[in-house]
């Protein structure tokens, strides 16, 4: 005997009414906008102003706009890329390596100038170097007191013989500040108050900008390793 024809499923109505129906989309549409609309707003503001700081420096018989009669979005992004690439391949060679080493001398000799070329010089190599493992490690470390664990990065392993004088296992870590993970306080704590996680810098810092709010989504759970 034929079974009789299901009835045709009936569409899903939201619960709540129209409006609730209304107001999840609205925030829906809020979720996907939002974001995009804020990295596309960041980054041609940041296009915007090395345009405007790098443009007005070209002599106008080089400055293309002239040429094409409207201005070219992202010439100064061109020209920086371009013009930092060249001098790469300057200083590659014995030539460039002398000059820079000359100009460092110079620049050791002037008192407040020589301290912050050395710090800034120091950063700018341990970011771009492909083996900076200290800033690849995020930790758990217990501060600023007994049973209050932060979330922090760990900086160096090594600290200077001043620091580590009497105390030699020291280990610096960075402490970030919600929402900003570039900003923190510097500690120097010993190995046991320190609990590795197998979380990636990139999660940790994602966590630290979310005030933590992320840390409820799928693989992002915090697995501190067990003291040894």
């Amino acid at each position: 005997m034929a079974k009789p024809p299901s009835p045709a499923p009936q569409a899903i109505r939201p619960k709540g009414g129209p409006l609730t129906a209304l107001r999840n989309w609205f925030f829906a549409g809020l979720v996907v906008a939002a974001p995009l609309g804020i990295t596309l707003w960041l980054v041609w503001s940041f296009v915007v102003f090395v345009d405007g700081a790098i443009t007005p420096l070209l002599p106008r018989a080089w400055d293309p706009e002239n040429w094409l009669g409207f201005q070219l979005p992202g010439l100064g992004i061109i020209i920086v890329v371009v013009g930092l690439t060249l001098l790469g391949a300057i200083v590659a060679n014995l030539f460039g390596r002398t000059m820079v080493r000359v100009g460092e001398l110079i620049l050791a000799r002037v008192p407040l100038v020589r301290s912050i070329y050395s710090v800034i010089k120091q950063v700018v190599e341990t970011l771009a170097s492909n083996d900076a493992s200290s800033f690849k490690e995020a930790v758990l470390v217990e501060y600023p007191g007994k049973g209050l664990w932060v979330l922090g990065f760990v900086t160096s392993r090594n600290p200077d013989p001043e620091i580590a004088a009497g105390l030699p296992e020291l280990v610096g870590v960075l402490i970030p500040s919600s929402p900003n993970p570039a900003m923190g306080q510097l500690v120097f704590v010993t190995p046991e108050r320190i609990r590795p996680l197998e979380m990636s810098v990139e999660k940790a810092a994602k966590l630290v900008i979310s005030f933590g709010i992320r840390s409820a989504e799928p693989g992002d759970t915090v697995e501190p390793d067990k003291k040894s």
